[in-house]
């Protein structure tokens, strides 16, 4: 089963903002429990792609939009400094970054080797530092039209997922830095999507079982054979640990989240003692895909390392780490070189001594409340007045991010009392992003580390819009006045970030704009 397979049988589609029932049908109906497994009919696959590619090229063209501009007089900017220089290193060694001085390689590899790409296809300079994270953020676009189709059944809702993404400050600006955050949010969003496929295929497999009369050979269900989605999501999932380690948190998240939707399935197939089977057939399988796994992939992304002699740590046993081991010595100095980098992380914590001025803590997040500014040029022109600023601030479009709580108090709603699982889906790896940040709430903290939670705040906002919107069934002055209210909100939203354009590219504005952009005190 494709993960992009279409939905519906129209574009407005029967039974957008409806869920299909979650329990198993009374009797023994071998049908109609066999109906509930699959997902129903499908649209044009064709229309599907052209709605999907259309919207995508637009938000390639806006995340690619003068990708170059601005530098910090023709130097990475901000955080850039970090891993622009070490992309440059990864691309002179074959793979891995030195650095052995100070020892500032404090994330994996594997997000500085995507950038070097772009700066070996366009060289060093800020095209080629930020080409990778921009590709991957249009990438993103397109699996979250691709994941809304899924979920809502409907070509429009897909369409307006991806304006919306497009239309999301955060993302915006993050996709256009030469910063590692683009690419854990991509991983992130391809093992969420591999995941939902994944779902789909044990249902069919399960349905099959069912028209044919044998699910109910063992009271745990049938075997479901080897899921690939599942494979495919626990190789993502190692790679966005391969960018930053935050990418573990996924893991348990989605592990969590697979295993409850095989239990699921297994009881609408009317199995007997489904969330034991669940555990007796699907535990050990989801942990081999969905925890060893993604360890190895993420050990893979060392690759270079490995081969290395001047990595950092590389030949650390013998010197530094001493003693016989049955653990391979490559294994070991990777094992000194993460305890060192988690010590690092562990000690970068806010103090009255060392505080960032545009820090922030995780419950200021959803709102978007502290954004950080990345790009400040006071003595600049081209506003058409004697004095210009050109800045660049990280900030959310608040005509999405101000509606967070709302859309997850909905999404919350829609999960306990209706059992929709689309919304505990969302919830979810809204959830993995968000949530973990407050294990250690003295550590520095910065909004860029909320943009793995912008896909699914995204996600959440268009199932909501999908509700207002109504099932067709519903009438026609019904579905017109839902139409009206989403064309407005969506409208709201362009607008918003039409507004945002300067100040999230670095376009010279009056300093009377300036100030105006700046709706909040706290974005001073």
């Amino acid at each position: 089963m494709s993960l992009i397979a279409p939905q519906s049988a129209d574009d407005d589609v029967v039974g957008v903002g409806e869920v299909p029932p979650t329990s198993p049908p009374p009797g023994n109906d071998r049908a109609a429990r066999a109906d509930q497994l699959e997902p129903g009919p499908t649209s044009s696959a064709l229309r599907g792609w052209l709605v999907t590619l259309a919207v995508a090229l637009i938000g390639g063209v806006v995340r690619f939009w003068n990708l170059g501009f601005p530098t910090d007089k023709g130097t990475p900017m901000f955080d850039e400094k970090h891993y622009v220089p070490q992309a440059a290193q990864v691309l002179r060694n074959g793979g891995y970054e030195d650095n052995p001085g100070y020892e500032l390689i404090v994330h994996p590899p594997l997000g500085k080797q995507l950038i070097a790409i772009g700066e070996w296809l366009f060289g060093y300079d800020g095209v080629g530092w930020r080409f990778a994270s921009a590709l991957a953020g249009t990438v993103v676009i397109l699996l979250v039209i691709r994941i809304a189709r899924r979920l809502t059944r409907s070509d429009l809702l897909a369409a307006i997922a991806g304006v919306l993404m497009i239309a999301e400050g955060l993302s915006h600006v993050q996709s256009r830095m030469g910063m590692l955050d683009s690419f854990i949010t991509l991983f992130v969003v391809v093992s969420f999507a591999c995941l939902v496929a994944d779902r789909e295929q044990i249902r069919a497999r399960l349905a099959i079982a069912v028209r044919e009369g044998w699910v109910g050979n063992s009271p745990f269900g049938p075997w479901l054979g080897f899921r690939w989605w599942r494979f495919a999501a626990g190789i993502s999932l190692g790679l966005a640990c391969g960018v930053k380690w935050s990418g573990a948190w996924f893991i348990l998240f989605f592990g969590v989240l697979s295993m409850f939707w095989s239990a699921t399935a297994r009881r609408a197939a009317g199995v007997e003692r489904p969330w034991l089977g669940s555990f007796a057939k699907d535990l050990l399988p989801s942990l081999l895909a969905l925890a060893l796994l993604p360890i190895l992939a993420y050990v893979a992304t060392w690759w270079a390392w490995f081969g290395s002699e001047t990595g950092i740590d590389r030949h650390i046993v013998g010197v530094k780490v001493t003693g016989d081991s049955w653990i391979p010595d490559p294994l070991r100095a990777l094992w000194y070189n993460s305890s060192n980098v988690l010590e690092f992380h562990t000690k970068l914590l806010t103090t009255e001594t060392n505080k960032h001025p545009w820090e922030s803590k995780p419950w200021t997040w959803p709102m978007g409340l502290r954004p950080m500014l990345y790009y400040y040029e006071g003595t600049t022109t081209g506003c058409g007045a004697a004095t210009c600023v050109g800045a660049i601030m990280l900030v959310g479009t608040p005509a999405m991010w101000w509606l967070a709580f709302p859309v997850l108090a909905w999404a919350l709603w829609k999960s306990i009392a209706q059992l929709d699982w689309r919304y505990a889906a969302v919830l979810v790896g809204y959830g993995a992003g968000f949530l973990p940040w407050f294990t250690n709430v003295d550590r520095q903290m910065y909004y860029f580390y909320a943009m793995p939670m912008a896909p699914f705040l995204v996600l959440g906002i268009t199932l909501a819009l999908g509700d207002i919107l109504g099932a067709k069934k519903a009438g026609k002055e019904r579905r017109g006045t839902g139409l009206l209210v989403v064309a407005l909100y969506v409208g709201l939203v362009v607008a918003n970030f039409v507004w945002l354009w300067p100040i999230l590219n670095g376009i010279p504005i009056t300093p009377e704009m300036w100030d105006a952009q700046r709706w909040l005190p706290s974005w001073r």
